[in-house]
């Protein structure tokens, strides 16, 4: 009887990037492969990348480098977007088998089945142009929430991004097939999904996908969640990101009546200089985010802002920053996400002067941090005392576990098994 091969992963990036990487597992299982813990020795390792940061590039480097140390006989197999942006560069890690760009990764098990350590790494690829199907994908049994993907690609062509080139253009799954999964996952015991995409506010069908019905042409981001709302045994639905443009009223306002929606957005800004916005090829200016903000508030005073922003953007003075310092600080938002700018092949930001001394975007960086913290400790001394609905992970560190309010507040307390995945009133 063959011996039963098993398998480890590990996923860089972003919630669409682990809904994908569930999906790649739950299939490999299927062909009779044993999942393991990526800390534990493996047949084959599947790392899927980000090209996001240059943090992430190197760290994906470094995991490479200790499975060589660790089982230099096991394979290595590269996908996500890194993979898809350099494949040949991959390709001559030391350890690397196998990379896997966007049109090949989820024919996985066909080429783990036929790949063999020979020293030499395969390139399975094509140019991003080529790629325009879209493949369902969730997170399930990794975590308590799970990461739905309902959209990838991106029609945009912000300055600094990669994903275009790394996704494909934009397309997205039908809202049929969506609220489909989303039963599925009802069934399974999941309680709260959160939707990802690359731009899930472009959700709906493109002239880049084949085959789409006159009635599907009908469909977008606000037809997908009102159909989502209807799904039994879904108690909780986040909205992982959106572009402000993107971002209606009726969306809002949906949100603020919505026994489902938690009341949490996510919502990049990136800069608040419009200078910079226009040079970063943002659709929009500081005043529609502005006015997005307020709207969000005056209907749900109690909902959490998140906020994506770069610092260190080329040709970004020191006015420019305290630009979006000072309008940052007068938004009624609950936290930060703060990337320091890092180049990337291939952008138009490359072509942009002066470039901005890395100290000084770090410098940069920290201030922004320090807003964040405050913000969010402004944000929950805001609702204390409050009792509101928590629903609490699984996971248990220290004796500890955690949870998340409606309103995205963490919640830590001694582990009780009878609490995971359970829906709670706690006061705050």
């Amino acid at each position: 009887m063959e011996e039963t091969r098993t398998v480890a992963f590990h996923t860089l990036g972003c919630k669409l990037n682990f809904a994908e990487t569930s999906s790649f597992s739950r299939m490999l299982v299927k062909d009779g492969f044993e999942k393991k813990e990526f800390e534990d020795n493996a047949d084959v390792y599947v790392i899927n990348t980000c090209a996001v940061t240059e943090n992430a590039v190197k760290e994906f480097k470094q995991m490479v480098r200790r499975i060589q140390r660790k089982t230099p006989e096991s394979l290595v197999v590269v996908t996500g977007c890194y993979a898809q942006l350099k494949p040949k560069e991959i390709a001559e890690i030391p350890g690397v088998d196998l990379v896997l760009g966007a049109a090949e990764k989820f024919n996985i098990v066909q080429h783990i089945r036929e790949l063999s350590k020979d020293g030499t790494a395969k390139i399975c690829s094509c140019d991003i142009d080529d790629v325009n199907s879209f493949h369902s994908s969730y997170s399930v049994h990794d975590r308590t929430r799970t990461f739905l993907k309902v959209q990838d690609g991106c029609d945009y062509n912000c300055s600094y991004c990669t994903i275009p080139m790394a996704r494909g253009k934009s397309r997205s799954d039908s809202i049929e097939n969506a609220v489909r999964n989303a039963r599925t996952l009802a069934e399974q015991g999941v309680k709260e999904i959160v939707l990802t995409g690359v731009n899930l506010g472009d959700f709906g069908p493109h002239d880049s996908q084949n085959g789409n019905s006159e009635n599907s042409k009908k469909e977008n981001f606000f037809n997908l969640i009102q159909e989502l709302e209807k799904v039994e045994g879904i108690e909780r639905y986040r909205i992982s990101s959106i572009e402000p443009n993107l971002l209606t009223n009726e969306i809002i306002e949906f949100v603020a009546g919505s026994k489902k929606f938690m009341p949490h957005f996510h919502i990049p800004l990136q800069s608040g200089s419009n200078r910079i916005l226009g040079l970063m090829r943002r659709r929009y200016k500081r005043e529609l985010y502005a006015e997005r903000v307020q709207h969000i508030k005056e209907l749900m005073p109690h909902c959490c802002i998140g906020v994506d922003v770069i610092v260190g953007f080329p040709s970004e003075t020191d006015e420019d920053f305290k630009e979006t310092r000072d309008f940052l600080h007068s938004l009624d938002i609950s936290y930060l996400h703060v990337f320091t700018y890092s180049e990337r092949d291939d952008t138009a930001a490359l072509n942009i002067e002066p470039v901005v001394p890395m100290d000084v975007r770090h410098q940069r960086n920290r201030i922004l941090r320090n807003l964040s913290f405050m913000k969010m400790q402004y944000f929950t001394h805001q609702h204390r005392k409050e009792t509101r609905k928590v629903l609490f992970e699984g996971h248990a560190k220290d004796g500890m576990m955690e949870g998340y309010t409606d309103n995205y507040i963490k919640i830590s307390t001694p582990y009780r098994g009878e609490l995971v995945n359970e829906v709670v009133d706690w006061m705050i």
